[in-house]
Formats: structure tokens, sequence, C-alpha cells
């Protein structure tokens, strides 16, 4: 809606001048330790913290309010909140005026989610929803946070619109102190869509069809790049079951064990003519390939740059050698170039970068140099006179805006792994503090983070009714599969609602439950939103 993939603000407004906080969907204890240090000094200042969550997590104990509305509702929550903010007279009128576009669509569209109507489908309490939209819209400097289950829907970018909307609503963009920020669920997954790993994206958020910004790298590269936008991972898995795409190359993935509906992607994985994967460990998907090639991909065995979720770009320096025959990512990659007869220059670190900085815009001043003195620098950087931009979209400020940002209708939709007497509960899907994604890095030690692996986490008000015991064990199935796994009553969980992470699928095949529906513009799986029962295993 605003022309860049990146968060609006910096971890200092935060910080420093943020005087409310909206986790919406994130569980940023646990899954963003880094951005709640900063989040936490804020609201030591005095800074609000409201948190919307199904689930009470560990983030919402620190919320002055917390809603948890049921999974699958967060658009008809964001319409009631833009609804009352519009009645109440708190829309910024001036703002909506000269920088944006489409505010009368959206008037329409959210008019009939009124408080009760928003309370009938989210299960939150009419006075909780006009206690946030007020909030929000008077306070001066908010700060609205997403992250994983937002976007893990199968309508996730429209959920990702309709808090925008809400921002837009009240010109909350654009400020110092005041943003929008979607934290990123991994290290470097901002830096790698930077780099142009998105199916239809140059290096620098540069649009693959654009016959001018496409001609520059191929002068550059001195090859060919097709004027089409490829396929995300959901298409490609597609493709297989098409028979349409035979071969794969998997670099620092692990998606036999981490896609939705774990059993038909491993049955497409082997299906495939030729697998390979290049990674640092033996993951699940590695031992399907029928090529492996070891990387030293790890932090601290290569050069080079990361980028956080506020934007900032920084050095990594190499400080151990990689072990017996494992190479650095870039080097495999320019080996196999070499043997197809491409040349493709330096594998330097520093000679990489510079050839990005001289085709991406927004990277054009961050030198090493500069960025070793800075010690980092958030983007766009034009020029190496240019210090980069704390926060974004301040344009839609000026007395004249010729760019605005589009308000974008979006429909309810409700999840589509629907309850019945058969799959009466809800699992919801996260993360957990001490484990990280599929265990591959976290999982092969032993420490005193380390919980005893996975397990079914569920309300005492299900336990009884489905006639479980705490401790005991339980079969949970799904309309696509089924696996056995501990049971944990846990009284931060509403009924209706249970809660597994996938962090152990060696002992608890998470996935092989989940659904893989998937939202056509993202590619995103619904992870968050499955139809399960449970059983009780033995006595």
């Amino acid at each position: 809606m605003f022309g860049a993939g990146g968060g609006t603000s910096s971890y200092e407004e935060v910080r420093e001048r943020a005087d409310l906080i909206v986790l919406w969907g994130s569980n940023a204890r646990e899954a963003h330790p880094i951005f709640f240090h900063h989040l936490l000094k804020a609201v030591n200042r005095g800074a609000k913290l409201m948190v919307v969550d199904p689930r009470r997590t560990t983030s919402a104990q620190w919320a002055d309010l917390w809603l948890g509305l049921d999974v699958g509702t967060d658009i008809a929550l964001a319409n009631t909140v833009g609804r009352e903010i519009i009645h109440a007279g708190l829309v910024n009128q001036e703002f909506v005026a000269r920088a944006t576009s489409g505010f009368d669509a959206y008037r329409a569209s959210v008019e009939p989610w009124t408080l009760e109507e928003g309370e009938r489908v989210t299960g939150v309490p009419a006075e909780a929803i006009r206690e946030v939209a007020h909030a929000y819209a008077n306070a001066a400097h908010p700060q609205l946070c997403w992250t994983l289950g937002i976007t893990e829907h199968h309508n996730g970018v429209d959920n990702v619109f309709a808090l925008i909307n809400l921002s837009l609503l009240c010109g909350h963009v654009g400020r110092y102190g005041a943003g929008l920020q979607p934290l990123r669920g991994q290290n470097n997954v901002q830096g790698g869509g930077d780099m142009g790993a998105l199916p239809n994206k140059l290096p620098g958020f540069q649009d693959v069809e654009n016959d001018e910004l496409r001609g520059r790298f191929e002068a550059a590269w001195g090859a060919r790049v097709p004027a089409r936008s490829g396929w995300h991972l959901s298409e490609m898995f597609d493709g297989m079951e098409r028979g349409e795409l035979t071969a794969l190359y998997v670099i620092g993935e692990n998606p036999a064990q981490s896609e939705a509906d774990q059993q038909r992607a491993e049955g497409l994985l082997t299906g495939l003519d030729h697998l390979v994967v290049q990674d640092i460990f033996l993951t699940k998907t590695a031992e399907l390939a029928d090529v492996v090639l070891p990387a030293s991909a790890s932090w601290a065995e290569a050069e080079g740059t990361v980028t956080s979720s506020e934007r900032r770009v920084q050095r990594v320096r190499k400080a151990l050698d990689a072990p017996g025959e494992a190479r650095d990512d870039i080097e495999i990659v320019y080996a196999i170039g070499k043997r197809l007869g491409v040349n493709l220059g330096s594998a330097r670190a520093e000679d990489v970068w510079n050839e990005l900085r001289s085709l991406s815009p927004m990277h054009a001043g961050m030198s090493y140099a500069r960025l070793e003195e800075k010690g980092g620098i958030q983007w766009p950087c034009w020029s190496e006179d240019h210090d980069g931009e704390q926060f974004l979209h301040a344009r839609l400020w000026d007395d004249v805006v010729e760019d605005r940002a589009p308000f974008t209708p979006v429909l309810d939709d409700p999840p589509v792994d629907t309850l019945d007497a058969d799959f009466p509960l809800r699992l919801t899907t996260g993360r957990r503090l001490e484990s990280y994604n599929t265990g591959v890095q976290t999982g092969g030690f032993s420490s005193p983070l380390h919980v005893g692996g996975e397990a079914l986490r569920v309300s005492p008000e299900d336990g009884a009714l489905y006639g479980l015991v705490d401790g005991g064990r339980v079969r949970v199935s799904s309309r696509r599969g089924a696996v056995e796994a501990p049971v944990a009553f846990d009284r931060t969980l509403r009924p209706g609602l249970a809660f597994m992470s996938l962090h152990f699928p060696d002992l608890v095949a998470t996935n092989t439950l989940t659904i893989d529906a998937t939202d056509p513009k993202s590619g995103t799986a619904e992870f968050k939103a499955t139809a399960i029962r449970v059983e009780p295993i033995g006595g």
C-alpha cells in the first residue's frame, strides 16, 4: 500500500517516543525477544500496551488490555475498530483528504460492523473494541505491530490491509514515533526480500515486470531476466503436483517439515526427479535429497550483511573457518555457475555488496566503510552523504501528495478448515522462546531452556470435556492426518482453543495436521487455523 516491503519505523521510536503499542497477532515476548526488549522500555516509560491474540500469551501478560478474539476474525475486528473511529468523529480528516485515496469505499465497507456485530463475530466484548479504537485514534505516537498471527492465514494479505487502513484513518504513519511494524519471523527475512529473494521482485523491491528496471539488471549481468513473476513456494508444490516442476534446489530451508500438510509436502519432494539441498545441517529435506551440498552458512562462518525488521543493514564478520569440506554459500553458487559456463564475477562478499549498491538505489549509500562507521544504516540510503531514513513515508505529510496511499476495503473471510461435530477444537500454532522453527538449529543439544519437547496445550475445561489427563497422551486428528502427543493443561487458553508449536517435528509432526489452504496473494498457508479432535490414549 506504501510501495515498500519494510516496517515504517525504528526500534528507537518504539523505545523513546511511542505512547501506545498494539501487538496484533504477535507474541513478541517469545518470537521477537529483541524487539520486545525495546517495547518493555517503552512500557516502563509509561506507554500503554494492547495485545490482540486468541491466546493470553506471555506478551499479553504485560498488557494493559488483552483482546482474545476468535481465530480468523482479525478483519472483522479491524473493520469494527475502523467503523468506531469513523462514527466517533476521530478520523484525521486533513490527512485522509490530502494523503489517501478510496476513503468513501472503505467507509461503506465497514459500515455494517457495529460494535455489537463485531462482538458477535469475534468474541471480543464491544466495550473492549471501543476502548482500542479510541485509544489508537487518540494516541499521539502509536505503533501498530503484527507478525505471523496476522499473515499465516488464507487471507493474510487482506488482514494486513485491514490494519494499514486503521493507520491511514488516523494519520499514524510517516511521523517520528507513529508507524507500522511488520515483525519478521526469522533472522534476515527482511534482508532476503531486499536482495530479491521474491518471485516478483528484483533486488531493492524493483518490479521484475518493469521493462526499464529489468533492463538495468540485464545490462549489468549480460543475461536475459524473465519478464514475468516466478512461483512462490506454495505454487512450487502445486507445480510438483501437476508434474510441471520436476527439480528443486533448496538453500537453507526445510520444507519437508515446515510446510503445511506435511505428508503431502514430503510425498511431492520424494517424487521429484532431482532434489538438491544446500545446508549446514542434514535436515529432513536433505535426507530426501539426491545431492547435498554442505554449506558454512552460520553467521559465525561467513562475511556479509543482515537486515533487521527496522530495515537496519549491519555487517557480519567471519569468526570461524568452515569445518571439513563445507564452503560458503556464495562460493557454492559461483562454482555451479562456473560449471554451467557462467562467470558470476567475484565471490568476495564486499564485491557482491557493491554490485547490489550499483543496481538497488535504496542501498546505494551503504558502503562497507559506512556500515562499519555507523554500526548499521536503515534503508533507503540514497547516497554516501545520506544517513538513511529512520522512518518512512514522510512524503504523506507534504502540502501536495501526488502518490497517495490507498485505502483497501477487505471482507471478513472465516478459516477454510471449519469446525464441526467431528473436529470441534481449533488448533493454532506458533513459536516458543526456547526453540526455533523446525528445531534443526535448537533441537540437537541439551539446554535448561528446553522443556521436554512438544505438547498439545488445551484449557482445563476442554481437558475435562474430552476426558483428558494433564500429562497424559492423546491422539490429535485433523482432516489431513493424525499425531500422538502429550497433553498439557494451559489456563491461558480459552475453551475451544488448542496450541502447539512446530519446533519438534521428529517428536510431534504438528504440520501433519495443518491445512495448506494458501493466500493467493502471498502464498502463505493457513497455519493458524486447523480444525482438530482429541482422544485420550490409554487409561
